[in-house]
């Protein structure tokens, strides 16, 4: 065999092997959600996440920016934590977050009732929750029955602060995460 006809045959060797691996997707391809189905031969089990485990506050600041406007706040349960989206127009605000055992409302001080629990409270500023003409853009949340969190309540929206409570019947860990597109902030509770 000439040196050429062996480079070939080796070159077609590496290449049959390259091709019998298989290639893997792309790297921004997203992996397959838990709640989509696998290959219609293969079951698909989601292993659960583990809910968060911090309960110290967390603090973001951020005085300079103008008020953004809060035009939702959504809900969602999950095997091990509950999941609240607060949804922007004008970016995230500023935010601190913290296990509370009472509340009063932003503006007039009147006790919120926590049904005997506590309150994840969630106070963002620079922020509103109605439009220039005084219209509320959110007024609450309804929360299904059972689960980590039992209620969420608008706990004021006066002079550039919203307030937001997730009731619960005692204190557990929660994590805090920010989205840009569309600008949101994430709060996972364990259940």
């Amino acid at each position: 065999m000439t040196p050429f006809v062996r480079a070939a045959v080796a070159f077609l060797a590496c290449g049959a092997v390259l091709i019998s691996c298989g290639t893997a997707p792309p790297a921004d391809t997203p992996a397959e959600s838990a709640a989509s189905p696998g290959p219609a031969t293969e079951p698909h089990t989601a292993t659960p996440v583990p809910g968060p485990t911090a309960t110290a506050p967390v603090r973001v600041e951020r005085n300079d920016a103008e008020p953004a406007l809060v035009t939702g706040v959504r809900f969602g349960r999950h095997p091990s934590f509950d999941r609240v989206v607060v949804d922007f127009q004008g970016g995230v605000p500023g935010y601190t977050v913290r296990w509370v055992r009472e509340l009063h409302e932003e503006g007039s001080g009147r006790p919120i009732d926590l049904k005997g629990g506590r309150a994840l409270h969630i106070r963002l500023v620079p922020a509103n929750a109605h439009t220039e003409d005084g219209t509320p853009t959110w007024n609450g949340t309804t929360v299904p029955a059972s689960g980590g969190i039992t209620g969420i309540a608008k706990t004021g929206d006066f002079e550039g602060l919203v307030g937001i409570a997730l009731l619960a019947p005692g204190v557990t860990g929660f994590k805090v995460s920010e989205l840009t597109t569309p600008p949101r902030l994430v709060v996972d509770v364990a259940h």
